[in-house]
């Protein structure tokens, strides 16, 4: 069998009648080459079949064209929005995507880092990783002048450059809105307490219930897990026991489902254990989304969306911003959310 012999960067010199030092700097779009010298050696790349190195063209000073993504966990419909949001803002800019899923784990957070800086990528985003190992991450990107950037859902870094949603006006929105419609007696249900995003959201809960002065009840905030089944039978407890609730605020799309599920199997049961129909009393659900308003469940819901796939197209621009001038300051940007009112 005839192994094909590899291209070389010398062969493409040879065949465009230039120099390698030519090549090179076609290859990392630096240096003054005329047009036509420019012509001469994109046909001889493309004629022998020239493989581009990224990583060797990066380390001769220009850029590889390729972005590190480290992910904690792509599972999450929020991260798996952002991904696919950079990723067409990158490639309408010819630049390329290098995935990598990291998880909670700091040390292992910091072996990805050091592969993707070991691959010459331009710059890395961190999508949710671990917050205990902000500092030695940024030391790492610093010491081979790589820009490094944050999307997260919360906000735990004070001194980075961090893209978020912004969850505190997202359950203002959707709280005021019920409000608006009427509800006085507002209850939470989902999430686990030591979530950061269930925390903001709290609070932003909070603290439109007292700006309408209206009654906020610990009794009536609910933890529990993303699912159906746990939600079904949280809120039939949490009506049984509180019977003045009107409206219902869900931590995401699962606890929606579950909720609302609950609710129908209430409404079937009547007046069985003395307990009347939810519908007749109107019972509300509202909830944060985590997946694109196109994708969200046909449900008797008010939705407030997180723009996800929006913040990722923001993290392509900030990127490229960083990439070509890394001497300002971390800055914070924050993402609003938008309500989506029952179909």
């Amino acid at each position: 069998m005839t192994v094909a012999k590899k291209i070389t960067i010398n062969d493409v010199a040879l065949a465009a009648g230039v120099s390698v030092s030519t090549v090179s700097l076609v290859l990392s779009g630096k240096g003054r080459i005329s047009h036509a010298t420019g012509e001469r050696v994109n046909d001889a790349i493309e004629k022998l079949g020239f493989v581009r190195n990224r990583q060797a063209v990066s380390l001769r000073g220009g850029q590889s064209g390729v972005i590190g993504l480290m992910v904690r966990d792509l599972s999450s419909p929020f991260y798996a929005e952002l991904t696919a949001g950079l990723s067409e803002a990158l490639e309408a800019q010819d630049r390329m995507l290098f995935l990598t899923q990291c998880g909670g784990d700091g040390a292992r957070s910091e072996r990805c880092l050091s592969t993707l800086l070991s691959q010459g990528v331009d710059g890395v985003i961190i999508a949710g990783g671990a917050a205990d190992t902000g500092a030695t991450l940024r030391e790492l990107a610093a010491a081979r002048g790589v820009p490094l950037l944050y999307a997260s859902r919360a906000s735990y870094l004070d001194d980075a450059d961090i893209i978020r949603p912004d969850n505190m006006q997202a359950a203002q929105l959707v709280t005021e809105h019920l409000i608006r419609r009427g509800h006085q007696r507002i209850a939470w249900l989902g999430g686990r307490s030591s979530s950061l995003t269930r925390a903001e959201r709290l609070g932003g809960y909070c603290a439109t219930l007292l700006q309408y002065g209206l009654p906020f009840n610990s009794d009536w905030v609910i933890e529990c897990e993303s699912s159906q089944k746990q939600a079904a039978e949280a809120i039939g407890t949490l009506l049984r026991r509180n019977p003045t609730i009107s409206a219902v605020l869900c931590h995401n799309n699962t606890i929606a489902m579950g909720a609302w599920f609950g609710l129908m199997r209430g409404g079937r049961q009547g007046g069985e254990g003395g307990m009347e129909s939810y519908y007749d009393r109107q019972v509300a659900l509202a909830a944060f989304a985590d997946v694109p308003e196109a994708a969200l469940d046909d449900l008797p819901v008010t939705w407030v969306t997180t723009p996800a796939r929006e913040i990722g197209h923001t993290l392509a621009g900030r990127m490229l911003q960083r990439i070509n001038d890394d001497e300002g300051a971390p800055r914070q940007q924050i993402i609003p959310a938008r309500l989506v009112p029952q179909r």
